[in-house]
Parts: C-alpha cells; sequence; structure tokens
C-alpha cells in the first residue's frame, strides 16, 4: 500500500460517485444529451489551457533533471497534440475554433483551475503532484470502468472519448503520475503528507463538481 491507494481507500464514496454521475452514466450508454457534453467539451478546452501553465510549473519545480524532463515532455504534448486533437474533436459536434476561443470559463472551472494554479505556485512540489492526481488518475478509472461496461455503439462520438482514456498513452501517463507520488509520499514527513493528502481531497472534490457543472449546463 502506498501513498495513492491510501487517499483513494479512504475517499472512495466520492470517486464512487464520480463513476455514479449522470454525466458519466449517460455517456457510457450513450443517453448523455448532446448539449451537455458540448458544454463539457468547451470548458474542459479552458481548463486545459490552465492546466499547461501547472504543468510547466511542476517542470520548473521538479527536484530531478528526469521528472523535470516529463512534465516538460506532457506540457509539450498537451499544447502542441492534445489540444489540437481537442479542437478537432469538437469540430465533430458543430463546436469552431472561434466557439472554442470566446468560451468564458464557468464559476467551477475557473475555482477548480485557480486552486490548481495556486498550489503550483504557493505549494510544495509534493502537493502539487497530489492535486494532479483526480484529473489524470479518474480519467483513465473513468475510461476503464465505461469501456468495461461495453462501449454506446449508437454514440460513436461518446465511445470515440472513452477510446481516448483506455489508450496505452493515456495509461503510462496515470501510471507514471501514480509512480511518482507514491514516491513522495514515501520521502516527505508526516505533515507534508498530510498536506499531499488535502491536495488531493480538494481536485477530488472538484473533479466531481466539474461533472455537475457539465450536467447542469453551469454558467454565470
Amino acid at each position: 500500500m502506498g501513498f495513492v491507494s491510501d487517499v483513494e481507500t479512504e475517499y472512495q464514496a466520492i470517486r464512487d460517485g464520480i463513476l455514479g454521475h449522470p454525466f458519466i452514466v449517460g455517456v457510457g450508454n450513450g443517453t448523455l444529451n448532446v448539449k451537455n457534453f458540448k458544454h463539457y467539451v468547451l470548458q474542459d478546452y479552458v481548463y486545459l489551457i490552465d492546466y499547461s501553465r501547472v504543468l510547466a510549473v511542476a517542470s520548473a519545480k521538479a527536484p530531478d533533471l528526469d521528472t523535470m524532463s516529463w512534465f516538460a515532455s506532457l506540457l509539450d504534448e498537451t499544447l502542441n497534440i492534445e489540444m489540437d486533437l481537442h479542437r478537432k474533436y469538437c469540430q465533430e459536434f458543430g463546436i469552431t475554433l472561434s466557439d472554442l476561443e470566446q468560451t468564458i470559463a464557468s464559476p467551477t472551472t475557473i475555482a477548480y483551475t485557480s486552486f490548481l494554479l495556486k498550489t503550483a505556485y504557493h505549494g510544495t512540489f509534493a502537493e502539487l503532484v497530489a492535486a494532479l492526481l483526480p484529473c489524470q488518475l479518474g480519467y483513465w478509472e473513468i475510461g476503464e470502468h465505461l469501456s468495461n461496461l461495453g462501449k454506446p455503439s449508437d454514440a460513436p462520438l461518446y465511445s470515440q472519448w472513452i477510446d481516448m482514456y483506455t489508450s496505452e498513452e493515456f495509461g503510462e501517463l496515470a501510471s507514471t503520475i501514480r509512480g511518482l507520488a507514491d514516491n513522495l509520499g514515501a520521502i516527505v514527513g508526516p505533515e507534508e503528507k498530510l498536506k499531499m493528502a488535502d491536495s488531493y481531497l480538494t481536485s477530488l472534490r472538484f473533479e466531481h463538481l466539474f461533472w455537475d457543472m457539465a450536467y447542469n449546463l453551469e454558467q454565470w
């Protein structure tokens, strides 16, 4: 048992709540209203912009060259590959580049990214890694969960979304961040380990709220 297993077990109820969220369930069985999914991908695009800034700070704060390089590579992939794929995927829903660029971040999106940026700039490297776990591990968990249930044959764009997060590349990302968090959890002192757990919990709560935001079409 390591840090990640400990916090996942402690906050299993929230993780189960995400897997059972009506947005996730609707993607899995193909019944989610496309209007809700469009709202999600627009907000996710805005999220990815600040997420990239967080990755840049993580690379700068990394304690060794290998970890610095890993975060720098992830930043490059996010900015130059994932966001381009995101734009092309959005086109399948009739969302233009102009639509993406004009998206106004919802209250939940602003709150979540503000927390991540605050942790990146003012927290320790270990706290920052812990704060990234619910997103990077959570999407892998969602993808595996929905894939095991059976992808919706009558909703190919939702099936494509599930495939994104069950890919070998995304699995490697999830495995790497998990190993990094476990290594940090094993060497930090008790006080910092508690801060890591708090960072994980706050991000996990925001992940759940992000799905609420998408399902409820939250806006100002």
